[in-house]
């Protein structure tokens, strides 16, 4: 719901063409009440010779006004000095704390831009006459700091987009004993190495950017503050630039109070469709007075405008219990194994592992390809489940059966991505298999559990258990019977769809028949296409379900988990909103296929973590985990919780 009211003067700054300084752009100003009301704004000039570049540069402009909306007194009040800004300073945020005013902003070293030369600069003034001192404050990629407006717990505290340029960004807290601390580059260095415990829950999809927008304004129910998300941030046709509101607790404002659940303001009026930077709304300031909240935001990179809206509305639109983005850990920040030149059969990737744990081991069997792209399955094994401490040499399982073998030369052919379920004494692993002409089938094959343990790969000649003409795959076997039939989860085209048996044995043509289906959901992250990742694991809550789902979007592979009644697992009883497991990562960002998360085995150790082993980017075998009771957890909540707000509607 927009709740926010244009106002009819918008834009209320316009750029001056007589002012060479401001005469492309004026935008993104932040506003404060004190004495009437002060403008910073960033300033673009048109293209000039600056330092030997030809280039247009932003400065830090100044303007006030007596009741908020019409500013006058133009004038520049941060230009470019210092080497660590010399190519420019842009978007000023200001706060007034202990009788001084702090101004930070975005400083420019180099031209053309880069994420080394983009970080946050801070100018402190006693009046608005000019800076009495300036001080580079980030020594990483940063934009986007404010201040908050009175000290939290006795120390300075302050808000900051951390890796803007380096996506995904990170909306972050850091707290100060001293102001001297805020440009410490020792502080700041010690800081960034424990940089998740700093991140505001804010994110959803890694695809999106969100970045610090006004700074908080407090009030009765905690710290207000107004963010600019940016869904779809890489893709030009489908980029949302959308302002959400947050409450932040008043003594701990890394906790979430209560936030709104879709954006309060997107692009609509010709003046932010159409400008420098079509389709912006970004807001950059923000002022409470009594029952109105003032939005002060740049539109198209172009213009400074204002919106207001009801403090009560807005925060009946807050969400109290609003659920955060649950995200797995990625311990090694490197692939668990890559391929291996000189072993042709896996030379060109390795990819998409099951696993089997026996209680000591975490036996890995990954899909291999050869540079031929015929795929087969390596074996390796970890103890701690992070390290590998053997690679076979040859492959454990090649293509044996016709519908298996290659028919179209240097096409895709072969055995992939195995799924492994263990079934009393025997592992069966259901496949796809892909003769590189029809269109790809589950296969299935078994093998007894001491002979896997003892190297002797002695396996069942596999079977094909779904339908001839249909491209099926994705299957797992659930890891025990469920009203007396045992339960297979594959996929469909576009949909995860389970069968019950009766046994395992698929005589006769005895196909698959897909008796109940789980569809993708339509505006959500999974909205094109979905598939199982890894066999099912039972809780007394319900099977916890890992999967696969394809944006209609971006295309981008995610993952996440679903809770299925225990009875009935073809019943969703909770799912989670956004991922849990994203591309981020260069070796799942680029690769034989850009953008891909792809699990096939999971395994749960005595520590309570799930190891989650996938394929990243169809090129490399990867490792996460999650606290598994926190994931569990967490379905639980999305599934019980019905959602409150902040002020009860009368």
């Amino acid at each position: 719901m927009f709740l926010f009211k244009r106002n009819s003067n918008n834009p209320i700054l316009k750029p001056n063409p007589n002012n060479p300084w401001e005469s492309q752009a004026v935008f993104n100003a932040s506003v404060i009440k004190d004495n009437g009301y002060h403008m910073v704004y960033r300033a673009f000039s048109d293209t000039q010779n600056w330092l030997g570049k030809s280039m247009a540069l932003s400065e830090i402009g100044y303007a006030k006004s007596p009741e908020g909306i019409t500013f006058t007194d133009r004038q520049p009040l941060i230009r470019p000095e210092m080497d660590w800004e010399k190519f420019g300073c842009e978007d000023p945020r200001i706060t007034k704390l202990d009788n001084e005013y702090f101004v930070f902003y975005t400083a420019l070293s180099d031209y053309p831009f880069y994420a080394g030369a983009i970080k946050v600069g801070l100018a402190i003034f006693s009046d608005f006459n000019g800076p009495i001192e300036k001080h580079l404050i980030t020594p990483f990629n940063a934009k986007a700091m404010t201040l908050f407006p009175q000290k939290i717990n006795g120390k300075y505290a302050v808000l900051l987009a951390v890796n803007t340029d380096l996506p995904p960004a990170r909306i972050c807290l850091a707290l100060f004993d001293k102001k001297e601390d805020m440009w410490s580059e020792t502080y700041w260095r010690n800081w960034y190495r424990d940089l998740p415990q700093h991140v505001l829950p804010l994110g959803r999809l890694n695809s999106d950017q969100i970045e610090v927008g006004a700074c908080p304004v407090e009030t009765d129910y905690g710290w207000l503050f107004i963010y600019a998300h940016i869904q779809h941030y890489t893709s030009q046709d489908h980029k949302i630039f959308g302002i959400e509101a947050v409450l932040l607790d008043s003594k701990d404002p890394q906790k979430i109070v209560a936030r709104t659940d879709c954006p309060v303001m997107v692009p609509e009026e010709e003046y932010e469709t159409k400008g420098m930077v079509p389709n912006v709304v970004f807001p950059s300031g923000l002022t409470v007075e009594n029952d109105t909240v003032s939005l002060y935001y740049g539109a198209t990179d172009n213009t400074c405008c204002l919106a207001t809206c009801s403090l009560k509305e807005l925060l009946k639109e807050m969400k109290t219990n609003a659920p955060v983005a649950l995200k797995v850990e990625k311990p090694l920040n490197t692939p668990l194994f890559t391929a291996i030149p000189a072993h042709e059969w896996e030379k060109k990737a390795v990819l998409n592992p099951g696993v089997f744990y026996d209680g000591n081991t975490i036996h890995i069997l990954y899909r291999a390809m050869s540079t031929d792209n015929t795929s087969v399955f390596g074996y390796a094994k970890s103890f701690d489940g992070l390290t590998i401490s053997k690679r076979a040499e040859i492959p454990i399982y090649v293509p044996r059966a016709d519908f298996e073998i290659k028919k179209n030369p240097n096409g895709n052919s072969g055995c992939e991505d195995p799924r492994i379920t263990a079934i009393d004494d025997k592992l069966y692993v259901c496949y796809t298999a892909f003769d590189g002409i029809d269109p790809p089938r589950v296969a299935l094959t078994s093998i007894a559990i001491a002979d896997f343990l003892n190297n002797d790969f002695s396996w069942a000649d596999p079977i094909l258990i779904s339908p001839p003409g249909i491209d099926d795959k994705d299957a797992a076997i659930f890891p025990e019977k469920i009203n007396g039939k045992y339960v297979i989860i594959h996929r469909i085209q576009n949909s995860i769809v389970l069968d019950f048996v009766d046994d395992l044995e698929f005589k006769k043509e005895n196909w698959l028949r897909s008796v109940a289906y789980i569809p993708p959901r339509g505006d959500s992250w999974d909205s094109e296409k979905i598939g199982l990742s890894a066999p099912p694991i039972k809780t007394d809550k319900g099977w916890v379900l890992l999967y696969h789902g394809i944006s209609k979007l971006s295309h981008h592979y995610r993952v996440g988990a679903m809770l299925l009644e225990l009875n009935d697992p073809s019943s969703v009883l909770s799912r989670t909103p956004w991922p849990i497991l994203e591309a981020e990562l260069p070796f799942e960002k680029e690769g034989i296929v850009r953008n891909v998360v792809f699990p096939c085995g999971t395994i749960l150790k005595d520590d309570g973590k799930l190891y989650i082993y996938y394929g990243g980017a169809d090129t490399v075998v990867c490792v996460a985990t999650i606290k598994f009771s926190s994931l569990l957890n967490y379905l639980l909540e999305v599934k019980d919780k019905k959602t409150c707000v902040i002020i009860e509607n009368k």
